[in-house]
């Protein structure tokens, strides 16, 4: 599943979580948020692994440390977004 946060005026994402569950295993990857393009979610991926279920989410952290923080969103605002978009991402 794919799930972005858009900016409302360019409609580009301030940030996008794309979840997979497949042969390599779960996989969470999220752009938009860190200055250095993608990057994986390992502990989202941890839980799902567990328990593939948006439920397995509530309560997850990602760490802002690292994440860009502009005028559309602060380090901390994207990384809280970065666990409700892959919630909503695996349904």
């Amino acid at each position: 599943g794919w799930q972005k946060f858009k900016q409302p005026a360019s409609r580009f994402s301030i940030v996008g979580v794309f979840v997979s569950q497949g042969p390599q295993g779960v996989r969470v990857a999220v752009t938009g948020a860190g200055a250095g393009g993608v990057f994986r979610a390992k502990a989202l991926e941890d839980k799902l692994a567990a328990s593939w279920s948006a439920a397995a989410l509530q309560g997850a952290t990602v760490s802002a440390e690292g994440l860009n923080s502009d005028l559309h969103g602060s380090a901390e605002y994207r990384a809280a977004l970065i666990p409700v978009l892959a919630a909503r991402a695996v349904g």
